[in-house]
């Protein structure tokens, strides 16, 4: 008797030795940062689109308040708005669109102060129960409303600081009733430098730098067990040069690099606990057989968990990818883009816009001009996609009015 029982604990203790864990990764793991209302970093304007979806360094418009509002600090207008409309997905309905209206005042020599309004409208979305019932229709759309104040540091910088308040109402009642609009807020930070006019041998010249950090703030989820989402947190750094050949013609080049300071989702698979026959420590199929039943659905191979506060966020984004810094550097956008003005009533505009294979794939080339007639000017750009994965701002053609409000105006220094 005593026997059968250690020889049944020792078996049992072999069992126990012989039983191994595995993990496999997940194959839908996606290497693409994700964030909740995407479309406020969607350029809204015509001439920045047309330069490659930049703005942070480039020289003060009506539209500024998008991309770095403390650049209306060196306005040579007192004040003025802006009215843009962006077609989305043309190609497959017509009433998907981004409309983006702005305004700012110079206050005085120092300061000026600004706001906008950006409003995605996702069209109508028609939920029919059956043949005999009344059609249900569901208009979903985001908005964010935001106020600027900027500030001359000295003659040649400025700083400011913005606050915005984020709506995203996408529910669907014909879908899921329990779902709520979303809303949250958030905070910007941005400067902008512009040096003097400075001679060279056969032209004058301007340097222009610009940094901007958007959308600081809290996440936000869309039902009370719902998953909390983080916002678009971008870092913008931009910088570029105006090549100003006479009083006539002045030539632009500006590049621009960006980078969402989100978590990197990192690299997951599945544990599985399976009997190892043969003892020698590994999986082999044929001899092992299938695997086990599944112990954790959820384990961290590569990376950091990103389930952070948002200012944790910020900080882990710089060194949380699972591929290391090779692919902490895939994750910063770039953008260059030129501009040729004439007597500041012509524009002639062209830009690239570059993300790396596995954080999105977009790669477009992106063409416009600009007219000015009086205190009216208009722009207009259209975007080429140069991926394999299609843009759905593709062939789009995208219009901006910007008006100058009253007859004061102000110096550049």
């Amino acid at each position: 008797m005593k026997k059968s029982i250690l020889t049944i604990a020792c078996l049992l203790l072999i069992a126990k030795i012989n039983a191994q864990t595995t993990v496999i990764a997940d194959p839908n793991d996606s290497r693409v940062i994700t964030t909740g209302m995407p479309f406020i970093l969607i350029a809204p304007d015509a001439r920045a689109a047309a330069m490659g979806d930049m703005g942070v360094a480039t020289s003060v418009d009506a539209n500024s308040q998008q991309w770095n509002p403390s650049k209306y600090a060196f306005s040579t207008d007192k004040q003025g708005f802006a009215l843009n409309y962006t077609p989305y997905l043309s190609k497959l309905v017509n009433d998907i669109s981004i409309a983006y209206v702005s305004y700012y005042n110079r206050l005085s020599d120092r300061s000026a102060v600004s706001a906008s309004l950006k409003y995605f409208s996702y069209g109508e979305i028609e939920f029919v129960q059956d043949e005999t019932s009344t059609p249900l229709i569901q208009k979903p759309n985001e908005f964010a409303l935001d106020v600027a104040y900027s500030l001359k540091l000295s003659e040649q910088f400025a700083m400011s600081v913005a606050m915005r308040y984020l709506n995203s109402d996408l529910k669907l009642d014909g879908f899921d009733p329990d779902a709520k609009a979303a809303s949250t807020f958030g905070v910007d930070i941005s400067g902008y430098y512009q040096s003097e006019e400075e001679a060279y041998n056969s032209f004058n010249g301007r340097t222009r730098l610009g940094f901007a950090i958007q959308n600081i703030g809290p996440k936000f989820k869309y039902s009370e067990g719902g998953v909390e989402n983080f916002q678009p947190t971008t870092l913008r750094l931009g910088g570029g040069f105006d090549f100003i050949l006479d009083d006539y013609n002045k030539v632009s080049l500006t590049g621009e690099v960006t980078k969402l300071l989100v978590p990197t989702p990192p690299k997951t698979g599945v544990e599985y606990e399976y009997t190892d026959v043969d003892g020698n420590g590994e999986y082999d199929e044929d001899i092992d057989g299938p695997l086990g039943a599944v112990v954790d659905d959820y384990v961290i191979m590569e990376g950091k968990d990103n389930d952070v506060s948002f200012v944790n966020g910020m900080f882990q984004s710089f060194g949380d990818a699972p591929g290391g810094f090779s692919e902490e550097i895939q994750e910063f956008t770039y953008a260059i883009g030129a501009e040729y003005s004439y007597q500041n009533s012509f524009a002639f505009r062209a830009g690239y816009f570059n993300e790396a294979e596995d954080k999105g794939a977009r790669k477009f080339f992106a063409l416009g001009a600009g007219f000015k007639f009086s205190a009216v000017t208009v722009d207009l750009s259209y975007l080429f996609s140069a991926s394999k994965v299609q843009s759905p701002l593709e062939n789009t053609l995208r219009f901006s009015l910007a008006f100058n409000l009253g007859a004061d105006s102000y110096t550049e220094y």
